[in-house]
């Protein structure tokens, strides 16, 4: 697939948007890096991807603000893969973002529907 057109589809995730995914993702369960991307393309319809070069500095990120916490285990095929999970903080930041998403998404919807007036 030439490259134009594999990015033509793409949909560009706003600023915090993957931090509320990947706290979400969390929230079922800990996970490894690549389980947490593969759930988000799963849960997603397959249309959101997030890519390494996004995902680690994320996860990075918000283990220092202690949402999410990190160790190391042995995975089924006995390789080290660090593993994250959702902190007390992050649950509560998750409630936060949540509620902050909903009334994103009731704004836009008002935004590119607006009542007809005068009609």
């Amino acid at each position: 697939m030439p490259k134009k057109e594999r990015y033509q589809n793409r949909i560009e995730l706003l600023q915090g948007t993957l931090d509320l995914l990947i706290l979400q993702t969390l929230q079922w369960g800990e996970q490894h890096g690549y389980g947490i991307s593969q759930a988000i393309r799963a849960n997603s319809g397959e249309v959101l991807r997030v890519d390494t070069g996004s995902l680690y500095p994320a996860l990075h990120r918000l283990e220092r603000q202690r949402w999410i916490s990190s160790e190391w285990k042995l995975s089924e095929n006995k390789q080290r893969v660090k593993v994250y999970r959702l902190t007390t903080r992050g649950k509560k930041q998750l409630a936060s973002e949540r509620s902050r998403w909903s009334q994103l998404v009731e704004a836009m919807t008002g935004a590119l529907n607006p009542a007809r007036r005068g009609d």
